[in-house]
């Protein structure tokens, strides 16, 4: 069983990274439950976005493959009691330096993203 949640948050995560470097905005939002908020700062600078609001900066930029960057996000750790997980993601991209901890809670036999919280250290 904890073989296969592993395996399942990996999968996420794998759609997540997509999601973003590619800005897939349907992959994305395919990670994420509906209610979800984010939090965070780049530069020292507060950050707080509806999920709606995200995938719509998302669908609006230039994604990192089409400026030609190279995709260098990755795990971190993954930490699984149950049916909740902590994930911490190293996320660079756009010229940030992001780290990621994202929440997970298994629903309906499917991992899902609740809470995600990041910032940026240069």
């Amino acid at each position: 069983m904890f073989r296969e949640n592993v395996k399942e948050i990996e999968d996420l995560i794998h759609n997540y990274f997509e999601g973003m470097f590619y800005g897939n905005v349907t992959k994305l939002e395919s990670c994420f439950h509906e209610n979800t908020f984010i939090y965070g700062d780049i530069k020292n600078i507060e950050y707080l976005k509806s999920t709606k609001d995200y995938f719509e900066g998302v669908k609006n930029r230039e994604s990192p493959k089409e400026l030609n960057e190279t995709f260098k996000m990755k795990i971190m750790g993954v930490d699984i009691i149950g049916a909740i997980a902590m994930v911490k993601l190293h996320v660079p991209m756009l010229g940030y330096n992001y780290y990621d901890y994202l929440s997970l809670v298994k629903i309906d036999e499917n991992w899902k993203i609740v809470n995600k919280i990041f910032t940026h250290v240069a």
